[in-house]
């Protein structure tokens, strides 16, 4: 059986028999989404689909990828039948959309609409690159979405044309626009600085974010390309987007609790001029999600459900578990809770990247790409 570009292979399943996985959760464990190192998943990240439209150079190649067939792809049934799972059986406290791109679902304000429909008080959120997000945002808002989480990782037509490969900056700047107007705030902005590409606009797209209220996010480029081109030598770090930033700005840490948020949160001060005190008043928040350099493992909430139904305990795990199949198979809600249980208690302690060198990285490279597993 041949293994395509960023899909990996699913654990093997004995001819005729129901999808499984080791029986390794004790009797006596923690209720809910439970790990082995005493923490517990509430937070969900559900992918839609693992198509886009756009091709990102730390996502995904120039030719795109060999999509997931529909039939392979959760149903809008399945998806919220799985989601009252996690939350009815499970503890799931948050759900975040994901994708490849979820606006290219057809389906995606029935899908919110019945969402909302059966949680009413549940937060409901969306990671979107904004590619047709100015038409739907007023009925995304509607339908039951909560906030929203835009990819803008330059401001520069010519810079975000050669990151995306696509020429549709002005489209995703109107969709940030129009999601502010529906009131799907928070809006919050997610950046990936690409050494000598748009690391020289991190002060400047800080600048533009803060002077409309939007709350920007740095993510430090993760081993998650299709290519598997990333290497730790060319990412930009913590460290340096905090460099970065400190030509214009004095960043002081959040007095607010992290409480397992990707995100290290600091309070942004104006820089006065040619000193290092700051000068005026807090004009907001900036976020560092420092997955690789300063991981956040021991406080990791999430569990990750991708669009063809296999469940991932970690971003960057190598192994999965079939749910949607089981589910096909006619299994009962406790089953598929189950065998979610079952999944996430062989949840990794860590991923290991923090420890990758420079010169000689030993970190094995999950073969799913970020598209492909839902971010």
């Amino acid at each position: 059986m041949s293994v395509q570009l960023g899909m990996p292979q699913p654990r093997e399943e004995a001819a005729g028999a129901l999808p499984s996985v080791p029986a390794a959760r004790p009797a006596d464990a923690p209720p809910g989404l439970a790990d082995r190192y005493g923490r517990r998943a509430t937070d969900m990240r559900l992918s839609l689909t693992d198509k886009c439209n756009l091709r990102c150079t730390y996502c995904m190649p120039a030719e795109g990828l060999e999509w997931l067939s529909k039939q392979a792809v959760m149903s809008a049934e399945e998806i919220v039948r799985i989601v009252r799972i996690g939350v009815e059986q499970l503890g799931v406290r948050e759900l975040r959309l994901t994708g490849g791109e979820p606006l290219v679902r057809h389906d995606l304000v029935e899908i919110l609409a019945a969402l909302r429909s059966n949680h009413p008080s549940l937060p409901v959120s969306m990671t979107t690159n904004g590619v047709g997000l100015a038409k739907k945002a007023a009925a995304l808002k509607a339908a039951g979405l909560t906030r929203i989480n835009v990819s803008l990782d330059s401001l520069h037509e010519e810079t975000f044309t050669q990151l995306t490969r696509r020429p549709f900056l002005n489209q995703v700047l109107a969709g940030v626009d129009a999601a502010w107007a529906a009131g799907l705030g928070p809006v919050k902005l997610n950046a990936v600085l690409m050494r000598g590409i748009n690391d020289a606009e991190a002060p400047s797209l800080l600048a533009w974010a803060l002077g409309r209220g939007y709350e920007l996010r740095f993510i430090e480029q993760m081993p998650l390309d299709a290519d598997h081109g990333w290497t730790r030598r060319n990412m930009i770090t913590a460290a340096e987007i905090r460099e970065l930033l400190s030509s214009d700005f004095v960043l002081s840490p959040d007095p607010r609790a992290r409480d397992g948020a990707p995100a290290e949160r600091f309070e942004v001060r104006r820089r006065a001029a040619g000193s290092a005190v700051a000068s005026g008043p807090v004009l907001g928040t900036v976020g560092i999600i420092a997955s690789v350099t300063e991981p956040f493992c021991s406080d990791c909430r999430r569990t990750r459900i991708t669009a063809e139904g296999k469940i991932m305990s970690c971003l960057f795990s190598r192994e999965e578990f079939d749910l949607l199949g089981l589910l096909r198979s006619g299994a009962s809600d406790e089953a598929l809770a189950k065998r979610w249980q079952d999944a996430m208690w062989l949840k990794p302690k860590a991923h290991g990247m923090d420890h990758v060198g420079l010169d000689a990285p030993d970190f094995v490279q999950p073969d799913r790409s970020m598209s492909a597993i839902g971010g």
